[in-house]
């Protein structure tokens, strides 16, 4: 017996005419409605208003545009745009990626829908070194980012704790320039100058700057610190085909996951033995030794993580992990960003002497000739204080923030943007875009002075964005700023610079893409006595 269906009449050529008529116009009907229905799914508007995807290169079947990606990925973008318009998308592998590069666009996506659009799209080497997306970074938009964020702002991050720490920020300093003075004549390595003396202010306000290991082993193991943060940053800026073709990420076809698993496990073990001596000197406070009393006044960032894991908080409880992922999270984005902007600056300056004697003349005046920069003397160094803004504006440390994922499907310029779509903004591109900025590709600090209280880091103007916008804004904002002017007004008052031979003329300005954009070479620059 036969059921009964549609298709069955049309298969069925032993039927009478009249049934093979009414198939053939039942059949004729549905396609009539599935191509109507197509059509209109396509071109209707949605209630949102979105008609498609936003326009952008076609590709190749499978491949997409991973073919034609080049090195500089945010000029290969801000190049697309000017063909495709602020609002484009390309397929890379098997991922929908979609680039905004217009003030417009980004304050549509990141504040109109800020919400929508707080989610990261993790990569895979990304999940490894966030211990699974446990740090503020990378982790889901939830009651745990909700609980790091909160514990960041409240106890790191806010001005009372930054002044707190300002002693031994200060001593470290110090340090950096007595090196400095001891260097003279000599040519410097201000790349690695400035990442070491970045990764010890840094572990100062995070942990106390100590380490168990003491001596020349306390010597190396910063070293190996430093190394493998560097080879995380880098790493972590590697095209993945993890990443493109989800599907195979189990076969880790680059190696790129067991590297990252090897490099953090090293800076776990070293996590682990700063965890362990601090509990160990709390548990002999609790036994009443006076010796390892916790001043509460002046807790570090590790004191105030290990108490709240010790004292959960059922909504969101602090764990083990948290606490690690969130001490290599701030390591490694704040000694990457910080050392890189200050060595921008550098480069900036001795590229243009007339601007650095500028900044060197307004240090003077306000430190005086013969002392040394205190943070005090920051707020009044407003020349200084446009130069890293402008450094910021042509150099963003991160030129295409961190991707942005939305939770549900969306509109943005008019145009349909899926659930689970890469979202990237292009900083680089809106910095320098010559219908926002007066001589965008120039270097002129000036015009921050003239744009004052206009143009600031909070990200709401849209047209500079140097640590984002929205609720996954940087919440370092105050502490960054603040290190980057106090180590750059020290370096420019502490000695005269110079560049090797062949000066300005052979000063290599170009870039290098990653998720932090460096210099494409370490600066060099070798110190005079004042």
């Amino acid at each position: 017996m036969k059921t009964p269906d549609t298709f069955s009449l049309w298969r069925n050529g032993e039927e009478n005419e009249s049934n093979s008529s009414a198939s053939s116009s039942l059949m004729a009907v549905l396609a009539t409605v599935l191509v109507v229905s197509i059509v209109f799914y396509f071109f209707r508007r949605t209630k949102n208003g979105a008609y498609l995807l936003p326009p952008g290169p076609r590709g190749l079947p499978l491949l997409g545009s991973l073919p034609f990606l080049g090195s500089d990925l945010h000029v290969y973008f801000a190049e697309l745009a000017r063909t495709y318009g602020p609002v484009m998308s390309l397929r890379l592998g098997a991922k929908l990626c979609v680039v905004l590069s217009s003030p417009e666009a980004v304050k549509e996506a990141l504040r109109d829908q800020d919400v929508v659009f707080a989610n990261r799209d993790v990569p895979m080497v990304g999940f490894v070194y966030s211990y699974g997306g446990k740090n503020l970074a990378l982790a889901p938009y939830g009651p745990h980012w909700r609980m790091l964020r909160k514990v960041s702002a409240r106890e790191l991050f806010n001005p009372a704790t930054i002044d707190s720490l300002s002693v031994p920020r200060q001593d470290e300093i110090r340090r950096m320039v007595e090196e400095i003075r001891g260097k003279a004549g000599q040519s410097v390595n201000l790349r690695e100058l400035l990442s070491a003396v970045t990764m010890k202010l840094i572990a100062v306000m995070l942990w106390g700057g100590s380490l168990p290991q003491k001596g020349e082993e306390g010597d190396a193991v910063w070293r190996e610190i430093g190394n493998a943060v560097d080879k995380i940053v880098s790493m972590s800026a590697v095209p993945n085909i993890s990443d493109f073709y989800p599907a195979l990420a189990w076969l880790d076809l680059q190696g790129l996951v067991r590297r990252m698993r090897r490099l953090c496990s090293v800076l776990d073990h070293i996590l682990n033995s700063i965890i362990e001596e601090r509990l160990m000197m709390m548990e002999s406070c609790r036994e009443g030794d006076p010796a390892a009393a916790v001043d509460k006044k002046n807790r570090d960032f590790l004191q105030v993580l290990l108490d709240l894991v010790q004292n959960p908080d059922p909504q969101g409880p602090m764990t083990m992990e948290h606490t690690k992922a969130l001490l290599l999270d701030l390591v490694a984005g704040g000694m990457d960003t910080t050392s890189t902007t200050v060595e921008w600056a550098m480069a900036e300056l001795l590229n243009d002497p007339e601007r650095m004697k500028t900044a060197q003349h307004e240090i003077a005046a306000v430190v005086g000739k013969g002392s040394a920069v205190e943070e005090v003397h920051l707020p009044r160094l407003r020349y200084l204080d446009a130069v890293v803004r402008e450094t910021l504006r042509l150099h963003p440390v991160v030129p295409l923030l961190v991707p942005r994922c939305p939770s549900s499907t969306c509109t943005v310029g008019g145009f349909r943007i899926p659930e689970g779509t890469n979202v990237l903004v292009n900083v680089w591109e809106i910095h320098r875009d010559p219908r926002i900025w007066e001589d965008a590709s120039k270097f002129k600090p000036e015009r921050f002075l003239s744009e004052a209280g206009r143009v600031d880091y909070s990200g709401k103007t849209f047209r500079y964005l140097p640590f984002g916008t929205g609720r996954r804004i940087c919440p370092g904002i105050l502490l960054g700023e603040r290190m980057v002017m106090f180590i750059l007004a020290s370096l420019l008052h502490s000695a005269d610079w110079a560049l090797p031979e062949g000066g300005a003329a052979a000063l290599d300005l170009n870039e290098k893409f990653g998720i932090v954009m460096r210099k494409e070479k370490a600066l060099i620059a070798i110190p005079s006595t004042r």
